[in-house]
């Protein structure tokens, strides 16, 4: 299945094939169409290539199928089957079969619209098809290149004073359209870009209540309504997005044109949006503000975690499978997807604050670390769950795993100044060492497995073992026997 956040390869048009100085290619027939596009190429000799023919090919035969004596009909009938199957274009190879391209095939082309092309001699249908694919190569670097500053851009103007209106600022400035913010009464919040007709304006208006969700709230189950919507109106494309948090607030897109990752574009914005009209929507941005404010101000955490909407949160540690570091956009649609606008970007790991109320699901294409629900005064420690429990999901390539949570476990059973009194005297001897301590926990979680524990700390096996030889001396004990791996696990659950 293509991935939805990449734009597909775009089209490339015919006249950049033309002008090709190495190919030698020469249109003798049809319209002289700019907008005609060539998706592929495709070599057949069939004298009736239709069954073969997906739409928007580049159709190169050496006419070996033009039986003798073949007339008028022949190739009337052979054109417009290839007019019939979407074909873009046809090239005829000058060479071995015919000296010439035929007459009555100039002619059938000329009829029917079908561009046709004179291919030299000294031009293989291969090099042909290969001077395409380098186009396209060409043109789908562009467009990633377009999509991924277009991404940036975004997400910037999300960090503005007065996001809504920044976001649809860039992105009209990116579709070359208008874009608007519908509220859930359907009324228009915010725009931006070049005003359209009032015959498009209504379209949209329309186009937007066709995705948005109806029922008290604007409540309605997720498959009643679709996410996004299309139509086109006097030439101009309209797409209506509706959403994710359920507020039905909708992004509306009006652009004369559609260039493959657009798409792509829109749904960023859609993502920010989505987080930025959560906030608004409920106040809780002013909230969130106020609560940065006062902690900056010397606030317990105990104290400001009101104002963000619980008491008990759990943090997720999030990180991209596949990537070297999440960018902010890649942060936010993680966040949208736990249900938390509360997200931070550590380096190579996104840490996310979700409400206790709120199950915490797998995302694609993310490896997660949950703690378990803690009050402000222990987000701290949460975190260091949520880290241990990204490391262990990584090493074990988990896509989700949970900090344990047992009601009942047996150093429940031991007084815990006793029990943290023995854990700080059985570490003593490398408590002076975090990188010592970190290894032996890990080490000991992933049971010792040396290649498990490198994964999950970013280092080498060497490094690890190197590590665990130096705890075993400073420790002055055997760490294969299972009774000295309980006794320091129980030590390391206490730190």
């Amino acid at each position: 299945m293509p991935d939805p956040t990449v734009p597909p390869t775009p089209p490339v048009a015919l006249d950049a094939l033309l002008a090709r100085a190495d190919l030698g290619l020469r249109r003798i027939a049809g319209p002289a169409d700019p907008a005609v596009v060539v998706h592929w190429a495709h070599t057949s000799e069939m004298a009736d290539p239709y069954p073969y023919l997906l739409g928007g090919e580049l159709l190169l035969s050496a006419g070996v199928h033009i039986p003798d004596g073949a007339g008028a009909g022949y190739f009337d009938a052979y054109v417009s089957r290839i007019v019939a199957a979407g074909g873009a274009a046809l090239g005829f190879g000058v060479a071995p079969v015919h000296d010439t391209v035929p007459g009555a095939l100039v002619e059938a082309c000329e009829m029917h619209g079908l561009p046709l092309l004179e291919v030299p001699p000294r031009t293989t249908f291969s090099a042909v098809a290969r001077a395409l694919w380098q186009l396209m190569a060409q043109a789908r670097t562009a467009e990633l290149r377009r999509v991924t500053e277009a991404q940036q851009s975004l997400a910037t103007a999300a960090a503005r004073p007065d996001p809504v209106p920044a976001v649809l600022q860039q992105l009209a400035r990116r579709l070359g359209g208008r874009a608007v913010l519908y509220g859930p009464e359907g009324t228009e919040i915010a725009g931006a870009g070049p005003e359209p007709g009032k015959e498009v304006r209504t379209a949209l208006a329309k186009l937007a209540e066709v995705v948005r969700p109806s029922g008290p709230s604007g409540q309605e189950p997720s498959d009643a309504r679709p996410s996004s919507a299309s139509d086109t109106v006097a030439g101009v494309r309209l797409v209506a997005h509706a959403l994710g948090n359920g507020e039905g607030f909708v992004l509306g897109t009006a652009a004369p044109q559609r260039d493959a990752g657009d798409h792509t574009i829109a749904s960023v914005a859609a993502v920010l949006l989505s987080l930025l009209t959560g906030e608004r929507r409920g106040g809780s941005g002013a909230d969130r503000s106020s609560a940065l404010v006062r902690l900056l101000l010397g606030a317990a955490p105990s104290e400001v975690a009101p104002l963000l909407g619980g008491d008990r949160w759990r943090v997720v540690r999030g990180r991209p499978d596949g990537r070297a570091a999440p960018d902010p956009v890649a942060a936010s649609a993680l966040g949208a997807a736990l249900g938390s606008s509360l997200v931070d970007v550590a380096g190579e790991v996104v840490r996310v604050l979700v409400p206790d109320g709120r199950t915490v699901e797998r995302v694609p294409g993310w490896t997660l670390g949950v703690s378990a629900a803690a009050a402000p005064r222990d987000w701290p420690a949460a975190d260091a769950q949520a880290s241990r429990a990204l490391a262990r999901a990584r090493a074990t390539r988990t896509p989700l795993l949970r900090h344990g949570d047992r009601p009942t476990a047996l150093t429940d059973l031991v007084p815990p100044a006793e029990a943290d009194a023995h854990a700080r005297a059985l570490l003593a001897p490398v408590e002076q060492s975090p990188a010592l301590v970190d290894t032996l926990r890990t080490w000991l979680s992933l049971h010792g497995s040396w290649d498990r524990t490198a994964v999950a700390l970013d280092v080498h096996r060497n490094t690890v073992r190197q590590r665990i030889a130096r705890c075993a001396a400073l420790l002055d004990t055997d760490l294969d026997d299972p009774d000295v791996r309980m006794e320091l696990w129980f030590a390391l659950r206490r730190t």
